[in-house]
């Protein structure tokens, strides 16, 4: 009996995300299935609205079973501040680059 188990992130990926309430956005399941991501695994995750210029803010977290990754309240305020005159960003399409935790790429 052979058992099938996840390899964790190995690479960078990019995509787009619309923020939705309580802070999470989902990982498209079509980069879950090409990387077979884990929900063990720590990410690096750098966001910024779609659109804005400068460095994207980032932090660590891990993806929910459904494939959602919450993002901290300091990092999306930091966003609001600089990027949207502290407007909430609920419903905004985010850039998302998630990264394995150990990557020093930036």
């Amino acid at each position: 009996m052979s058992w099938v188990f996840g390899v964790p992130l190995t690479k960078a990926v990019e995509f787009r995300a619309v923020l939705q309430k309580g802070n999470r956005i989902q990982v498209p399941k079509l980069v879950r299935w090409e990387f077979k991501m884990e929900t063990s695994q720590v990410l690096k995750v750098k966001v910024r609205p779609l659109g804005a210029f400068g460095q994207k803010e980032y932090s660590f977290c891990k993806m929910s079973g459904d494939g959602r990754i919450t993002i901290p309240k300091l990092t999306l305020s930091l966003l609001q501040d600089r990027d949207s005159g502290g407007k909430s960003l609920v419903g905004h399409i985010l850039e998302v680059q998630l990264e394995p935790s150990g990557s020093t790429s930036s």
